[in-house]
Order: structure tokens, then sequence, then C-alpha cells
């Protein structure tokens, strides 16, 4: 009952939802020209078997060691991620290869959360779901960490 009258405007407020869900769909952003715009700094770190967990960040200053730093633009995809990934992990240069990403920020809390947003394979046969999704279509922040599990 106390929730229905909450929802219906009575009583405190609901919070907001947490960042990326059940938020309206943005428009498609426009395609950014990477000869004008500057890159931004993108801290991705790798782990075969697995994500790190929350915790390996949780002190600024002490990340997990295994961090490659990327300068991309915002509408980079999953697919050119997994590539650039190849460059520097032997492991996803496996031809069964599966990368799992997921983006690390802080909660309103200041602790961190791991929110996975999509996997690609390292030579995928066909395409894809998540190739084509790029860091604005799955509301990155500049800021964010990128973490990418290898299996």
């Amino acid at each position: 009952m106390a929730e229905t009258a909450r929802r219906q405007g009575g009583g405190r407020p609901l919070p907001p939802p947490p960042r990326g869900v059940n938020q309206p769909p943005r428009p498609k952003a426009d395609p950014v020209d990477r000869e004008k715009t500057c890159p931004l700094l993108l801290r991705v770190f790798t782990k075969t078997g697995g994500h790190h967990t929350k915790d390996d960040y949780a002190v600024r200053g002490k990340e997990p060691k295994d961090e490659v730093q990327i300068y991309t633009w915002k509408d980079a995809n999953l697919r050119e991620l997994t590539d650039l990934v190849k460059e520097v992990s032997v492991a996803a240069r496996r031809r069964d290869a599966r990368l799992s990403f997921a983006f690390v920020y802080p909660d309103k809390n200041g602790r961190f959360i791991v929110r996975q947003v999509g996997q690609t394979m390292s030579y995928p046969n066909r395409k894809q779901p998540d190739d084509s999704k790029t860091l604005a279509d799955l509301h990155f922040e500049i800021g964010d960490y990128l973490d990418v599990a290898i299996y």
C-alpha cells in the first residue's frame, strides 16, 4: 500500500534510477570527426578468466597492475576496442577467446561499481550483437575505467 502511495505522488519521492537503467533512449550521436576532436584517455584493465572485483578498484592509485592506456573517442565500438586489446594481450589473440567488457565507476557514495556492458569474440565468424555498440551508446562517461575479462 505504501509503495502504491509513493508512486502516485504521496509520501517521499523514489530515488532516481541507477545510471544507465530505465532512462529514455538517447538520440543516436553524430559520428565524431576524429581529425578535429581530441581523443579521450581510456584506462583499460584486462584479466584472464573473469572481471576484476570492485574491491580491486577501492583504493585510488592502487588499481590493478594490468593496465593499458588507450586514446580513443566516444564513438569507438567494442569491435575496435577488441582489436586494440588484442595488440597487447596474448590471451585475447586466441581464436576462441571471448572478451567481456565492463565499465567501472564510483557510485554516489564513492564506492566503485563494475557494470558489464557487452561481449565480443576475438575472431568472430559472424557479426556479434555487441560488436557495433559504441562507448556513447553504452553511457560511458569520461573518467570511467574499462575492465576487460578474457575467457
